[in-house]
């Protein structure tokens, strides 16, 4: 890893820049590819997973006896994991309902808010290198306890045609109402426009690569609303004197470890810690069986000192973490003011992969700076705001004439008409009365 001590602060932005291809890069590339999906559905989508997967799909959509058989591939003690990791889960997003919100703002006029959950919302679970089937658990549970009807996913099948065990056992598990073996571009391409076989989507969720990223924002283009641009994994560690070494150099790893545009980041105003960690990074590197993967990774990661707590709070702000871990004495501080992050995790012993797995909240988070303006999936992700209001012969009485008077400044006579008819109405039948 790059050691980097008291950067200029003009030259932040250049060590900040993630190591990911711009939508510019890729975006005619993906483009084809969903123009083509669009045309010809099914055989386009079969001739992608080819191409790209290298595999021939004689039925991309998976059977329910698929999902009855996943049963008996993993072990007890990884269902019990699964459901473990689930119930936390629900029970972090079930405390993210709200109940609806009443107000009469004047008399006469009540105004309220409701949710309603998305009816069809697309899930995308990465299976490249590593079957991520606890993404499902991030995604399915909110989805269902926001009563979703559809819950589709869509996963890239293995050398052999077939979709990993644990990633159905979830599925299954989780309320998921329908799976396919399609991946990358194509699957994203799939749910956006429908094809024969798979069902066109509200909204699509879910992690990826920088490919899957470009195509989830190439999707917003034909009117599908995706929950964020969530690309290649990356973690930021605060660490001073207080930290364990060997912690954050496992920390660093967990996150290197996803893939090789992966990047992760130790901010630290320890000369010493920084030196110990690049020492435990060297050594635990060596027993991981995704070393290589890892070490590319590591290439694109960063080793950064700065002088005061002040400096690097504005230099963690100026990053947006995805993953954030502070392990430092004036902890307080840290917390207090860190605005930009996707999700933050506190103390020595709170790693990072507990809240990837079992601890409760969401791992489907911004990154690639996103955490500046986006939050990451939570209840309300798979639910719409909508608001609702009634107005009685009194409320139009006290509102009308406000209403009249501010669409006649704007020119829109047929606005003013639209009340000035309903406020004679009122008159006329109240001087039938006198």
């Amino acid at each position: 890893m790059k050691k980097i001590y008291n950067p200029k602060r003009e030259d932040w932005k250049s060590i900040l820049k993630r190591p990911t291809q711009t939508v510019s890069d890729i975006e005619d590339m993906v483009g084809d590819i969903f123009k083509i999906v669009e045309q010809e559905g099914d055989a386009a989508i079969k001739r992608y997973t080819q191409k790209f997967d290298g595999v021939s799909s004689n039925g991309m959509k998976v059977s329910s006896q698929e999902i009855e058989n996943a049963q008996n591939l993993i072990t007890k003690e990884l269902k019990n994991a699964i459901q473990l990791a689930k119930k936390n889960i629900e029970k972090f997003h079930r405390a993210q309902k709200t109940d609806r919100v009443t107000v009469e703002t004047m008399n006469g006029v009540q105004c309220w808010q409701e949710k309603r959950p998305i009816q069809r919302v697309g899930l995308y679970i990465p299976g490249g290198t590593a079957p991520l089937f606890s993404t499902i658990l991030m995604l399915a549970v909110p989805a269902s306890i926001a009563g979703c009807n559809e819950i589709v996913l869509c996963s890239p099948p293995n050398q052999e045609g077939k979709t990993h065990p644990a990633i159905l056992y979830t599925a299954g598990l989780c309320g998921v109402t329908q799976i396919f073996k399609v991946g990358g571009i194509q699957a994203i391409a799939g749910m956006t426009f429908g094809t024969e076989t798979i069902p066109k989507v509200y909204k699509v969720f879910g992690p990826g690569n920088q490919y899957v990223t470009v195509a989830k924002q190439i999707a917003t283009k034909y009117g599908i609303a995706i929950d964020m641009p969530a690309g290649p994994s990356e973690l930021l560690v605060a660490a001073d004197d207080t930290a364990n070494a060997a912690f954050v150099a496992s920390d660093l790893l967990s996150q290197a470890e996803h893939g090789v545009d992966s990047q992760v980041i130790l901010v630290s105003t320890s000369k010493a810690m920084i030196d110990k960690v690049e020492k435990e990074i060297e050594k635990q590197l060596e027993d991981l069986p995704r070393k290589e993967i890892a070490s590319k990774a590591i290439e694109n990661s960063k080793l950064i000192g700065l002088e005061n707590d002040e400096t690097a709070i504005e230099f963690i702000n100026e990053y947006g973490p995805e993953h954030y871990i502070i392990c430092v004495a004036n902890e307080d501080f840290y917390v207090k003011n860190t605005m930009n992050a996707g999700s933050v995790f506190i103390g020595n012993y709170t790693p990072e992969s507990a809240g990837d797995y079992a601890s409760g909240t969401n791992h489907t988070l911004p990154t690639n700076g996103y955490a500046k303006q986006y939050s990451g999936v939570n209840l309300d992700s798979f639910m719409k705001s909508m608001t609702f209001q009634k107005i009685t012969k009194e409320g139009i009485k006290n509102i009308g004439n406000a209403v009249e008077l501010m669409a006649e400044a704007e020119g829109l006579e047929a606005h003013k008409k639209a009340m000035t008819l309903r406020l004679r109405s009122i008159d006329q039948n109240e001087s039938d009365f006198e």
